[in-house]
């Protein structure tokens, strides 16, 4: 009883802290290669819903406070009831109503809600335990005003509580003094509470989230909203006798649907005596047709010499692929698919498998080369002895699986790694960053280990081979080419419509620029018609719409081509390649590059900063590599290399892996180069 007591008091106390105008606009008619057409004015979108309908269901948490002791007419039991509890259900329709993108709405709930609970024990004079519980139930109206702080998906409400009573039964069961076994227990006692209060005013207060569960593009919208609200003891009187209240905290979810409408906006053009012309934009698109045939690569995938750990642990985790001692001598390194990680999710699967491995690759390399020696370096933002302790879990890993000599190992322990992500007075997303940071680094001298021409404790480790089926290539996306919107527009966007009138929606874009996989509109369909929208604003602003149709065709890898693949790797919020990769770049990669072939370049980076700046520095990354391999070619006397250089940002389209653990995002700071064959 008293810890049921204290909880309840804690609950209390938690619940009570609570440049220029447009002149004209000329269209141009385009010459395309047999899939561009005139351009038309027309702006498509679908405005969100103002009005939702639904149904809301949860839980009441109901608290009894006060004095209870006469039942009604006929029954006065020997001892007063106090306080006590229980669990209730609630259930009703709701309308709401709020504008898109305002912060106040209203609300309406008309449903059965349930008071329900069970009073603490009591000893009547006969030193006999006394029960009594309740079914009280009410149907409720319960209007509130919407309120949206940060006009997001978060709002807070309130509003007074009008209920009407439905159900006011009791059960009252008095026990046998224990001193006194033989005795007969008297026969539970059922009824309904007299006095009771047909009507009721109350309030309550609350707060809730919206979550969108179907695409933006549909007419039709359904939110999935969880909520809690906190409806205090004012006016909740049960009876008009005596003094018990009821306190009530309810949870639950509601299931709303709302509909939005399409608008269709012309733009009316005009052309005056005097004609003022802002910068042309000419809108194209290409859509290449493909070969159903295969292609393959044979990728160099770089291995980054850290095991990441996540934050207050010391333990290896178990997205790392760890072997038993018996599957040891199983292992080899161009067969990693044979030993895959637990859970492996997102794109890439197959470079995540070889990164994965990476403790395995160690010790299967350590092994082979028994004159190597590494240090492991754990940095730990808990303290050098945290991050100690780190290291010492890999190394016990390498001893007691792979065999390894322990006097090979040495480990420390650190506060930061040595080049580490997060940097002095910086202030935003440093969970991740600091997330980054909590890692063991490997740290070898030997060139069995590491890559080529590297030394210090930050190199990669040597590269792993793979081959694998190549993924639609950028050189068969779908381009789109705003020509003349960065002096026109600060940005632009595309809406794609296929025959069915089903919408897509991409950008906004600040790029002239920008490719699309095929995959990401088509989806599932092998090909199919599209009208595509180009929406521009210009700087002065007006609204700049083009129309053009394409038929496009999902792209299927090519027979009979082999492609080469190398990845750069950069630290986070840097532009210049790693050191190592200057010299990398220029005696290995350089010589395997075929005469005449075609080099795409692409940069990326992960998902933390400004998404602006993070294209910005994947075009700086990309271009850093072309310079370095362009230079390289040139002191060999060659000119004979097409490029191709990209650069995506942190585009969740185009991203090579995923970015919910570190060395994701670690590995999506990079530049893939891909060497196409002259004759492919």
């Amino acid at each position: 009883m008293k810890s049921s007591t204290i909880f309840k008091n804690r609950i209390h106390r938690l619940l009570s802290t609570n440049g220029l105008i447009i002149k004209s606009l000329i269209t141009v008619g385009l010459i395309l290669t047999g899939i561009q057409m005139p351009l038309k004015a027309q702006e498509i979108k679908i405005a969100k819903p103002s009005w939702y309908f639904g149904v809301a269901g949860g839980a009441n948490l109901n608290f009894y406070r006060g004095t209870t002791q006469e039942l009604n007419s006929t029954l006065t039991v020997p001892a007063a009831f106090h306080d006590g509890s229980g669990f209730g259900f609630f259930a009703a329709p709701l309308v709401e109503y709020h504008r898109p993108d305002t912060r106040l709405g209203l609300m309406l709930q008309l449903g059965y809600d349930s008071r329900k609970g069970t009073f603490d024990q009591v000893l009547t004079p006969c030193n006999c335990p006394a029960d009594l519980k309740t079914d009280l139930g009410y149907f409720t109206v319960e209007p509130s005003l919407r309120f949206a702080p940060f006009r997001s998906n978060f709002y807070l409400y309130g509003g007074p509580r009008f209920a009407f009573n439905m159900s006011k039964s009791f059960t009252y069961k008095q026990g046998i003094n224990p001193n006194y076994p033989n005795q007969v227990a008297n026969p539970d006692v059922t009824g309904d509470f007299s006095n009771v209060n047909d009507n009721l005013i109350s309030m309550q207060i609350g707060a809730g989230y919206d979550i969108p569960i179907s695409s933006r593009k549909k007419l039709t919208q359904f939110m999935l909203s969880p909520f809690v609200s906190f409806q205090p003891y004012f006016g909740q009187d049960p009876r008009s006798i005596e003094s018990w209240n009821v306190t009530t905290l309810r949870a639950g979810l509601a299931l709303k649907v709302g509909r939005g409408h399409v608008i269709e906006e012309p733009v009316e053009v005009l052309i005056p005596a005097v004609v003022v012309l802002e910068p042309e934009v000419i809108f194209t698109l290409s859509a290449p047709k493909n070969i159903p045939v295969e292609r393959r690569i044979r990728e160099t995938f770089p291995l980054r010499n850290y095991i990441f750990f996540p934050l207050g642990t010391t333990t290896i985790p178990d997205r790392y692929v760890i072997l038993r001692k018996d599957q040891v001598k199983d292992f080899k390194e161009d067969q990693l698919e044979v030993f895959t990680p637990k859970e492996l999710s997102g794109r890439s699967k197959r470079q995540m498998t070889v990164y994965y491995n990476v403790l395995n690759i160690l010790g299967d390399r350590m092994g082979k080369n028994p004159s190597t020696v590494v240090i492991l370096s754990g940095a730990s933002t808990n303290g050098p002895k945290v991050g100690k302790q780190m290291a010492e879990s890999v190394k016990a890993y390498l001893v007691d699986i792979f065999g390894i000599d322990p006097s090979r190992i040495t480990v420390e322990g650190r506060y930061k790694p040595k080049i580490p992500s997060e940097q002095p007075l910086g202030t935003k997303e440093l969970a991740l960053l600091r997330e980054g940071d909590n890692r063991v680094s490997v740290w070898s001298e030997s060139p069995a280990l590491m890559m080529e021409f590297t030394s210090g404790p930050n190199a990669p480790l040597k590269p792993v081979e793979i081959t694998s089926l190549q993924e639609a290539p950028l050189d068969s996306y779908i381009t789109f080419n705003a020509e003349g919107s960065n002096a026109a527009f600060t940005s632009w966007s595309l809406v794609v419509v296929d025959e069915k009138g089903e919408m897509q929606y991409f950008g906004p874009y600040t790029k002239e620029k920008i490719s699309i996989p095929g995959k990401s509109i088509l989806g599932v369909r092998t090909e199919g018609d599209y009208k595509v929208t180009m929406i521009g604003q210009t700087k002065s602003g007006k609204v700049v719409k083009k129309e053009a149709s394409a038929h496009m065709v999902l792209w299927t890898p090519p027979k009979n081509e082999e492609m080469m693949r190398f990845s750069v790797i950069y630290e986070f919020n840097n532009s210049k390649a790693i050191d190592i990769y200057d010299k990398y770049l220029t005696d290995v990669v350089i010589p395997k590059i075929p005469n005449g072939a075609k080099v795409i370049i692409h940069g990326h980076t992960d998902i933390i900063g400004e998404k602006d700046y993070n294209q910005k520095l994947s075009e700086a990354r990309a271009n850093d590599v072309k310079t370095i391999l362009q230079n390289g070619l040139a002191k060999a006397g060659r000119s004979d290399v097409k490029f191709e250089v990209y650069g995506f940002g942190e585009d969740l389209n185009m991203e090579p892996f995923d970015n919910n653990y570190p060395e994701e995002r670690f590995y999506n700071r990079t530049v893939i180069i891909d060497i196409v064959p002259a004759n492919n």
